[in-house]
């Protein structure tokens, strides 16, 4: 009845039924900064947005001028209502039924959605840990369009390194560089900017770089060879859904001013979590923390004494709403997620519970 692209479905796993019939529970898996307790300057926020609303329905394929201005050069910029749209698109630019896309695991699973909608395969690349996460073989076969990187990946927290860049970039293809968690570094890690020996598509957001998830705005930078081609086949695709609001592209420009300060904002809360973390799990030494260079979240690298499902379970059963590993298809058992974004009073309490847990 239906089309393949609407044949995948998510069942229940007994983590999300029991979750669903418990009440209160310190929630270590919020990622959502509107509900994290975060400051937000709401005035000025609303003040932006009202004086975008005043702005004529002119639309540009590729974007208002002037908010891809404010990005930067505006002839290398496609604005898009968010990540997963300009997925989408480039998706669409690149493949074909049948195509495949690689892309690392462990990964946040959105991509095996995106990209079933399209009908293209995915083949991860594992991330190794070899004491950071690092890239090693790319499964490439003729059927491989491109490569998609996540940097720094989520959940592992882990940059690409400029060796990684070209062993990426000795594959020839395209590359899809996912950099919505980039303004935030941890431990004084500076990310390395990807290669530019092959046509390189990086994309960004409001959702992530000014906590701004629900102002619905993401973009694709294009560089490299093939850079033209790509962003006037971009702005065909782009034209037929013409998706992004004219409010908040006119509004563009003011909320990149305003955006340092809930970044700052939310690099404090999760720096504050990581050190207490840390701090924490020096009481459990058959478990330890795994580096982490960015983003929101932190691996949990702890003893397989039962499955990850199975202690997600356990300390659901103690209140504590952690991810398990198998969610971002890790290679093995052992591994448990949790975000930096939560509320610091809620993070310590759920972390001094998930200690508790631990083989002495």
């Amino acid at each position: 009845m239906f089309s393949r692209r609407a044949e995948w479905h998510t069942p229940l796993n007994r983590l999300t039924i029991e979750r669903r019939k418990r009440g209160d529970l310190l929630d270590l898996t919020e990622t959502n900064p509107t509900r994290a307790g975060i400051d937000y300057p709401h005035d000025a926020l609303a003040e932006a947005l009202a004086r975008g609303a005043r702005a004529p329905y002119d639309p540009d394929p590729r974007g208002l001028r002037s908010a891809r201005e404010a990005l930067g050069d505006p002839d290398d910029v496609i604005l898009t209502a968010s990540t997963s749209e300009a997925y989408s698109f480039l998706f669409k630019l690149l493949t074909d039924p049948g195509d495949n896309v690689l892309t690392p695991a462990p990964s946040y699973p959105l991509l095996e959605h995106l990209a079933s909608m399209e009908l293209v395969e995915l083949r991860p690349f594992m991330l190794e840990f070899h004491r950071r996460w690092e890239i090693h073989e790319l499964p490439v076969n003729e059927r491989t369009r491109a490569i998609v990187v996540v940097n720094p990946n989520n959940p592992t927290g882990s940059f690409v390194t400029a060796a990684e860049w070209e062993r990426i970039a000795s594959c020839g293809l395209p590359v899809i560089s996912d950099e919505v968690f980039l303004d935030y570094p941890l431990d004084g890690t500076t990310p390395t900017p990807p290669s530019s020996k092959v046509l390189t598509f990086r994309l960004g957001g409001l959702s992530k770089s000014a906590g701004l998830p629900h102002f619905k705005l993401g973009w694709i930078r294009v560089s490299g060879p093939g850079k033209r081609e790509a962003l006037e086949a971009l702005e065909l695709i782009a034209d037929n859904f013409l998706s992004v609001a004219t409010p908040v592209q006119a509004a563009l420009p003011e909320l990149l001013r305003i955006a340092p300060q809930i970044r700052d904002a939310i690099r404090a809360r999760t720096r504050a979590n990581l050190r207490a973390l840390r701090e924490a799990f020096t009481r459990a030494p058959s478990a330890h923390v795994l580096p982490v260079e960015g983003g929101w979240s932190a691996v949990i690298r702890v003893p397989r004494m039962m499955s990850d499902d199975e202690l997600a379970l356990a300390l659901l059963d103690r209140g504590v709403l952690v991810q398990p590993g198998y969610f971002f298809d890790f290679a093995a058992e052992g591994y448990l997620v949790v975000s930096l974004l939560t509320r610091e009073e809620v993070f310590r309490e759920g972390i001094a519970r998930v200690v508790d847990m631990m083989p002495a």
